[in-house]
């Protein structure tokens, strides 16, 4: 027995001299689990199991792979009689990256127990599982740990404070953060324009973005400042801004990879600019599906639904699958140019494609029925459904009975969407209109007064003015502004003038 095992030692394990640093080699090169196993097999025969460097690097490669192999990794930290910074460091991060992500808030509680310090590494791999958990009181305790150790203002530590608050919709926590870091690097810029524009603070991310570029330490932007910024200028139809990062893409020799390709993409065609869409999209040598998608949506948008299916024959054809997204902005155009055969066909063959059909495009056949006049073969279609119809379709057949007049039926889906979408302000108007129309006024006034005692919110509608590169935003009756005394002298001044020469023409015909 021992001769097999001095036969398999000279076979698998290192000789005498060979240090760790030749099996971290070893595993570094290891794409596979069999490959890894078999580099483990002999690190175990050389003895070598019990070294912290080894042994995190094992555990580090077994967690990349994912799925069962994260427990493999963890057995071998198990394994480990004594365990280093590093060590736990290499579980948490495995954990925190693959998931379950509580099990690395659970290590991480027991590396306090061992008494072993946490480091500037630790923190920002348990704030993203934190993150992932949705675990805001953990993550506020984390934070806690991190200014007791001296660690809160690390850059590193900081970054991941950032995205923590913001990944967990506190965003004056994070601009606080941020704010107060004593330094900051292109990560830290990124980190909290990304977290404005996910929460919906579009302009605040704007305006960061130009702080950014005013700062003389940062520099310039880098890619990923340009793949976190230029979907809030496509939200805000910023051409100038869009001319800007275009031009530096180009002046700067910088790669324009599908990401930064999709977001020019997007925001040519939310400012109408077909044209430079298409020219940008062309440029894009790694074309990928969400590339596609964004040219079509351009096509799709603008009333081009021919030029958006022929895209979509040029995608099937380069050997690429279409997604979801593709087919909902397909469906999308054909309903909105009355190509419904088109539309149905589409629809018809989303399986033979290996998409499966969800709630979205259910709604846009209805609403692609509707606009036919079809109504009654949109309610068939809702009630042969294999899903549960939900809002979004339902959403689609009340709209269209409001372009048919139907108000019977439109009371049906208001009845289902004030159950499946309670808090929106907008179906209680739609059939408060219809009402209206059909002078109905009671049962107009009792919506309106639903909306009144239930305290739902309508979304108010507001103009948007570009004064010296920031965008000043005003609605009806709005007193927000600081000149707005100004404003409504000069809009009453306006008025008389405008009145004055209206009469004048007036009088000149007569």
């Amino acid at each position: 027995m021992r001769r097999v095992s001095r036969k398999l030692h000279q076979f698998l394990g290192p000789k005498s001299h060979e240090t760790s640093f030749h099996y971290t080699d070893l595993l570094h090169h290891c794409k596979t689990t069999d490959c890894i196993k078999k580099t483990h097999a002999q690190i175990v025969i050389g003895c070598h199991e019990q070294d912290p460097f080894i042994a995190a690097k094992l555990i580090d490669r077994y967690a990349q792979l994912g799925g069962s192999n994260v427990e493999h990794a963890r057995k071998v930290f198990d394994n480990l009689s004594e365990r280093d910074v590093f060590c736990w460091n290499v579980v948490i991060k495995g954990y925190a990256n693959m998931g379950p992500f509580v099990k690395a808030l659970n290590v991480y509680d027991e590396m306090l127990s061992s008494g072993t310090t946490p480091n500037r590494y630790t923190y920002p791999f348990v704030l993203k599982a934190c993150s992932a958990e949705r675990d805001y009181i953990k993550g506020r305790i984390v934070h806690g740990h991190a200014v007791k150790c001296g660690l809160d203002f690390d850059l590193f530590v900081g970054n991941a404070i950032i995205a923590f608050y913001a990944k967990c919709q506190e965003i004056e926590a994070a601009k606080k953060v941020f704010d107060e870091m004593p330094n900051r690097d292109v990560v830290s810029w990124n980190s909290m324009m990304s977290g404005f524009i996910t929460n919906g603070y579009v302009d605040d991310a704007v305006m960061l973005f130009y702080d950014m570029l005013r700062d003389d330490d940062i520099g310039f932007p880098d890619n990923a400042t340009l793949v976190t910024v230029l979907p809030a200028f496509a939200e805000k139809a910023d051409i100038h801004a869009g001319y800007w990062v275009h031009c530096y893409i180009v002046k700067t020799g910088m790669k324009l990879d599908p990401a930064v390709g999709c977001g020019l993409i997007t925001l040519y065609s939310n400012c109408g600019y077909i044209a430079m869409a298409r020219a940008v999209f062309d440029q894009i040598s790694d074309r990928n599906v969400i590339v596609w998608s964004a040219i079509i949506r351009c096509y799709g948008m603008h009333g081009f639904a021919q030029e958006a299916l022929g895209m979509f024959r040029q995608l099937v054809d380069s050997g690429l699958h279409p997604d979801d997204i593709v087919f909902l902005c397909l469906l999308s155009a054909c309903s909105h140019a009355g190509m419904h055969e088109q539309g149905w066909d589409l629809f018809q063959t989303m399986e033979t494609h290996g998409v499966v059909k969800g709630e979205a495009h259910y709604a846009c056949i209805v609403d692609l029925f509707g606009r036919a006049g079809d109504l009654e073969k949109a309610v068939e279609f809702i009630q042969s459904m294999p899903i549960k119809p939900g809002k979004n379709v339902y959403g689609a057949l009340l709209g269209a009975c409001r372009i048919h007049k139907n108000l019977e039926l439109a009371e049906l889906a208001a009845e289902k969407l004030f159950v499946l979408d309670p808090n929106n302000a907008g179906r209680y108007v739609i059939l408060a209109q219809m009402y209206e129309d059909e002078g109905r006024w009671q049962d107009a006034a009792r919506l309106r007064k639903i909306i009144r005692e239930k305290e739902i919110k309508k979304p108010i509608g507001y103009s948007s003015v570009e004064l010296e590169s920031s965008h000043i935003k005003f609605g009806v009756n709005d007193e927000a502004h600081p000149l707005t005394t100004q404003i409504f002298e000069t809009l009453v001044s306006l008025d008389r003038i405008m009145g004055k020469e209206a009469r004048t023409r007036c009088d000149a015909i007569l």
